[in-house]
């Protein structure tokens, strides 16, 4: 090929009208996509920064729910759009949601436990059966909550150590929470000697009870005979407290009601058991004289 066949005027305009096809079928594709993808930005910026501020209205849904929820809308939404602009392209839309479906399975499948320990942090940030600061027992771990993610809860226990749950281990089991009510109730048994004035000993209980000004009038305190033990008659001091008073509250009346019964000369009965032993006096005294005791003869018959 010379030069006179490049420069020839009928090459040149199947050159033009070729490149021009190209650019118009093509070119609008492009446009077309790029147009397509900025607007899906634009709609999941603001349909997410939508559903963030709507969350908020709702006082149990906690920040960080909020902030994964506006997120998986968000990326959904552009998901979606890049598949519409593959499709813009000519590529088989379908087969491609059928791959990425089968590798969401894969990966599914293989991050189940994880995928688990999300859910339940989903769970626990939307019901909120606990917060930061509450102490709980959950999943058989007590301490006070710390820090609480997607995927595990941080705990510390009463001796300082860290304590790290997944989510889904908490969110099956059964949750306490010792703080969530501001009042709280205990039951202090109390044993007493059968030969002490029942009388006597619970006046001597109410009395440490009036002197405490951590003990809440209302509800009312009360002190009762529970039972009549082997050893004891049980009484119980039963009253209530602010739950941030209770444990230092309940241990200051065990030692107080221990000093105010000693005081009152009132007794805590040991464990104890009586014994009696049967034993014949003949067999005793020949056992203490190193005889055998003798052998008693069954009468003739007949």
């Amino acid at each position: 090929m010379d030069i006179n066949d490049i420069l020839d005027p009928a090459a040149i305009e199947r050159a033009a009208a070729a490149l021009i096809a190209i650019v118009t079928t093509y070119g609008l594709r492009v446009i077309g996509a790029v147009v397509l993808l900025i607007v899906g930005w634009i709609a999941a910026s603001w349909i997410g920064h939508a559903v963030w501020t709507n969350l908020g209205k709702f006082k149990r849904v906690d920040d960080m729910l909020r902030g994964f929820v506006a997120s998986l809308v968000k990326y959904g939404i552009l998901a979606v759009t890049l598949i519409a602009v593959l499709g813009q392209f000519g590529v088989q839309t379908t087969s491609f949601v059928a791959v990425l479906g089968a590798a969401g399975l894969a990966i599914g499948l293989a991050l189940q436990g994880t995928l688990s320990n999300l859910a339940g942090g989903v769970m626990l940030l939307l019901f909120r059966p606990f917060k930061v600061g509450d102490f709980v027992d959950a999943a058989g771990q007590m301490g006070t909550v710390k820090h609480l993610t997607l995927f595990f809860t941080e705990l510390a226990n009463p001796e300082g150590v860290m304590l790290i749950v997944p989510n889904s281990e908490i969110w099956g089991k059964r949750i306490t929470n010792f703080s969530v009510n501001p009042l709280r109730r205990f039951d202090i048994p109390v044993g007493i000697s059968y030969d002490d004035d029942i009388d006597g000993a619970i006046a001597v209980l109410k009395r440490v009870i009036a002197d405490e000004p951590r003990v809440l009038a209302e509800p009312a305190p009360d002190v009762f005979v529970e039972s009549l033990a082997d050893n004891s008659v049980n009484l119980v001091v039963r009253c209530w407290a602010k739950s941030s008073e209770w444990w230092p509250l309940k241990s200051h009346l065990i030692k107080t009601i221990k000093a105010a019964f000693d005081a009152a000369g009132v007794s805590i009965p040991f464990p104890q058991r009586d014994m009696h032993v049967r034993i014949d006096a003949g067999a005793l005294r020949a056992a203490l004289d190193g005889r055998a005791a003798p052998a008693i003869e069954p009468p003739p018959q007949g």
